[in-house]
């Protein structure tokens, strides 16, 4: 593994380790089911064994890496029935805020969705699966934080990543992306319409990629 730049130890605001690991986790650089050695991980993120041990520890806790005794961590490999299972708890969840976030946004919040859409849109033919996947996660983001509950919102987050191992993962196919993007629009559509029965609607099919 190639390694990231060094965290500045004394910085109190330097990126902790578990995020470092996360973030290639979902990025695909530490792909499903491969192992995490921790003299790999020392040197990859120029810190310390112990640093290493608790960030494992955390992600394993979110059941983003799996602690396997005697052998060591790897990044966990979820199977078809948990992300059929976790997208029913995010319908549950984000469908079932839609009236708030149709009430609760402003001409600004729906200009705000239609900038993150269009971002998407135009990273569908210029930009990385990273950059498309990082894009697709911003929009979300904002549409549900309009609900107006943070710990419904960091909730959402952490489901989302028990499944987005990697961001070119969550699109099979062009069509699909291309077939979120119309219902990115959609969803704004209805927010702008103070719709809530649609969006309730078009966030459901959006996350069982109907």
């Amino acid at each position: 593994m190639n390694k990231v730049k060094p965290r500045e130890a004394n910085n109190p605001t330097a990126v902790d380790v578990t995020d470092l690991i996360l973030h290639d986790i979902q990025t695909g650089v530490l792909a499903p089911g491969s192992w995490l050695k921790q003299i790999d991980l020392e040197q990859r993120y120029q810190c310390t064994r112990p640093e290493v041990r608790r960030a494992l520890d955390r992600l394993a806790q979110r059941r983003l890496v799996e602690h396997v005794p005697n052998r060591g961590y790897h990044v966990y490999e979820p199977d078809g029935r948990q992300a059929s299972e976790v997208s029913e708890i995010r319908i549950l969840l984000e469908a079932g805020v839609a009236g708030k976030i149709a009430a609760n946004a402003s001409e600004l919040d729906v200009e705000a969705l239609r900038d993150l859409a269009s971002r998407f849109d135009t990273l569908i033919l210029e930009g990385t699966p990273i950059e498309l996947y990082e894009a697709n996660l911003a929009f979300h983001h904002r549409l549900l934080s309009l609900c107006g509950n943070k710990e419904l919102v960091n909730l959402v987050t952490e489901i989302r990543q028990r499944t987005s191992s990697a961001p070119v993962s969550q699109w099979k196919t062009r069509a699909r992306i291309e077939q979120s993007s119309r219902e990115h629009h959609q969803m704004i559509d209805a927010v702008a319409a103070g719709d809530g029965a649609t969006l309730k609607e078009a966030i459901a099919r959006h996350i069982r990629q109907d």
